[in-house]
């Protein structure tokens, strides 16, 4: 189960989320620790304004009826009682109440377990003064006042630790900032991410053959400046591929007049093994310039698309393929239609059909249909191929010698022209070997022709 969220926008409003959450519960914290200091400083004073009136009473009183004004005043957590001794031998703490007279008071820590007064380290000293100051440490405040006759009276007083409250002002405040923050969040995010993915669809629609795809001209400047770059890249590849293509185009036709004039020539020679040797030189060179073609005008875009059947298609170049070589079996006849170009398709799928038989010993042809693509495998019971060379044997004029001779093996640029043809058109061919043996193409191609992917 995936915690994270996937977009950008979920991203940024997850962190600031926890961001604001966090900021709220230090802002609790401190004022939980304001409020505890200031209770207990009201505590210390209360505790000092009642130890006076005691002690004003009990100097006025009759000594029989101390114990009486001392039971009557003790409770719970605070213990009042008459010595010959003060309990606080020295000190004074700075409060309003002890404006004058030798009254001594003083905070000590109280072991929580044994009610016994206990000093922490010396390097931990910092940390209980401020545990203290936050109510946090169990404490007991003294207090020896002077009476009459030599007596003091003795005071000790614990302090609860104050529980720490939420003021439904305050939690009805967080939870109104923490609304409007997630609406202001959304609603700016939304106006950057929205942009975004409007530029990551016009950007799958980009294509050689198809006008630019309307970019988004709203939303951050750096959102803007990037549908510009798309666009300007858009149109200098179409340009590009437009070049080359009329560049190799024209170099092809002219290739093939002197190749012809010295096909004329070579006829004319009269050793007849001279005269063979050259003509199948100028096969190959013909050979080459038709292959190079070939390849080129697998990503040109002067053909028109058309709706066509890929499995009459494959069925038709199963039947022509095994005619003159090993049998090619189709292994479906469901209809699965696609817009693409005819020939140009027809070329691709006939140069992996071909490999597979030549190499393979006859093939096996499946045309399925996957969500808004077409998936057709071409299956043998070859040698296969070198896992580290899978993906090599698409480089143009690249043969692997060990399972592809020079005389069956063309120049090197049918895998390559396959592949051209298929990106053309916004598929690819992937190549496998198979587990019991042989080699696996697998050609993956939209049934609509740029279709942008759904978000």
């Amino acid at each position: 189960m995936r915690l994270v969220p996937r977009s950008l926008l979920g991203q940024l409003a997850l962190l600031i989320l926890g961001a604001f959450l966090a900021a709220q519960a230090i802002s609790i914290w401190l004022f939980a620790d304001e409020r505890g200091a200031a209770i207990r400083a009201a505590q210390r004073f209360e505790t000092v304004e009642r130890a006076e009136a005691v002690a004003r009473a009990l100097d006025a009183a009759p000594t029989e009826s101390q114990e009486s004004i001392l039971a009557a005043v003790n409770s719970r957590l605070v213990r009042f009682s008459v010595g010959d001794g003060p309990l606080v031998e020295t000190g004074r703490m700075e409060l309003p109440a002890l404006e004058g007279g030798d009254i001594r008071a003083t905070e000590i820590t109280v072991s929580p377990h044994d009610g016994q007064p206990a000093e922490p380290p010396a390097a931990f000293a910092w940390l209980h003064e401020r545990m203290r100051a936050a109510g946090v440490a169990p404490v007991e405040f003294r207090i020896s006042i002077p009476l009459g006759e030599g007596d003091w009276l003795n005071v000790q007083a614990r302090f609860q630790r104050p529980d720490i409250q939420a003021p439904p002002a305050l939690m009805g405040a967080t939870l109104l900032s923490l609304a409007l923050l997630m609406a202001a969040l959304w609603f700016g995010l939304g106006r950057i991410t929205r942009p975004l993915r409007q530029l990551a669809d016009a950007a799958d629609g980009l294509g050689l053959d198809a006008p630019a795809p309307k970019m988004p001209r709203h939303g951050p400047r750096e959102v803007r400046a990037l549908s510009d770059a798309l666009g300007r890249m858009h149109a200098r590849l179409t340009a590009m591929i437009a070049d080359r293509t009329r560049m190799l185009a024209a170099l092809g036709h002219d290739l093939r007049s002197p190749i012809t004039a010295l096909r004329v020539r070579a006829e004319m020679v009269d050793d007849d093994e001279t005269r063979e040797r050259m003509a199948a030189t100028l096969e190959e060179m013909q050979e080459m310039v038709d292959s190079t073609l070939a390849y080129a005008r697998g990503v040109s875009t002067d053909q028109p698309m058309e709706t066509c059947d890929l499995s009459l298609l494959v069925g038709e170049l199963a039947d022509e393929l095994s005619e003159t070589g090993p049998q090619i079996a189709v292994l479906s006849s469901e209809p699965v239609r696609a817009e693409v170009r005819r020939t140009a398709i027809r070329r691709a799928l006939r140069n992996l059909m071909e490999n597979a038989q030549r190499y393979g010993r006859g093939a096996r042809v499946s045309v399925t249909r996957v969500g808004d693509r077409a998936e057709m495998r071409i299956e043998d019971d070859g040698p296969g191929i070198p896992e580290q060379d899978l993906d090599k044997v698409f480089d143009p004029f690249t043969r692997l010698e060990t399972s592809r001779s020079r005389e069956t093996g063309g120049i090197g640029l049918g895998l390559p022209i396959a592949r051209a043809i298929l990106r053309a058109h916004g598929g690819d061919v992937v190549l496998s070997n198979r587990a019991e043996g042989g080699l696996r193409a697998t050609v993956q191609l939209p049934l609509s022709h740029f279709r942008r992917s759904e978000t």
